[in-house]
This record gives structure tokens, C-alpha cells and sequence, in this order.
């Protein structure tokens, strides 16, 4: 039998995309601190939402997201325009993502 060392052991830890396995399957579903952080800016800066929803789709780590935003901030406004205003609402939080995915709408009267 081999000798274990850690560049052997290496990708048995780590999970899919180069994440570290841990980052890979939540066991809860609640929400990470991350999802709770980047949701609490968002009421912040858009109080009128009628529904936020934002998932940690790395699986934890907080590298990457996906947000979808409801808001009668975002009428008559081209979908670009929204994006636009969720960047700039995260625009720290931004700086320590490895990527995000938005969806923006209006609220349906």
C-alpha cells in the first residue's frame, strides 16, 4: 500500500470545479451567512421588493450566486439597467465573488 501525502490525498478533497469539497453539498437548508448578508444589502437597497431570493450555487463557499429580484424599483427600466443597479448595490460584496448570476423583474399588478 502507498504512503498517504497530501498531493495524493489532494483531489479526493476537493469536489467538482476545483471547490474545495466541503464548498460542494450543503447538508442544511437554510441560508449561509453569505445568502444572509447579500439578501439583508438588497432589502436595504431596494425597500420596495416585492420578493428577493438569493442561493450560494457553489455550494457555500460564497464564490458564486444566484439572485432573483423583485422590484417596482426596476419598471421601465431595460433588463440591463436592472442588473446595472444589483451590481452597484453589491459592489463590495462583488469584489470576493468568483461570479454571479442575476434575474430581475416587475411586479405583475
Amino acid at each position: 500500500m502507498a504512503a498517504w501525502s497530501p498531493a495524493a490525498a489532494a483531489p479526493l478533497l476537493r469536489g467538482s470545479r476545483g471547490f474545495p469539497f466541503h464548498c460542494v453539498h450543503r447538508m442544511f437548508a437554510s441560508q449561509t451567512e453569505g445568502e444572509l448578508k447579500v439578501t439583508q444589502i438588497l432589502k436595504e437597497k431596494f425597500p420596495r421588493a416585492t420578493a428577493i431570493k438569493v442561493t450560494d450555487i457553489s455550494g457555500g463557499c460564497g464564490a458564486m450566486y444566484e439572485i432573483k429580484i423583485e422590484s417596482e424599483e426596476f419598471k421601465e427600466k431595460r433588463t440591463v439597467q436592472q442588473h446595472q443597479m444589483v451590481n452597484q448595490a453589491l459592489k463590495e460584496e462583488i469584489k470576493s465573488m468568483h461570479g454571479l448570476r442575476i434575474f430581475t423583474s416587475v411586479p405583475k399588478h
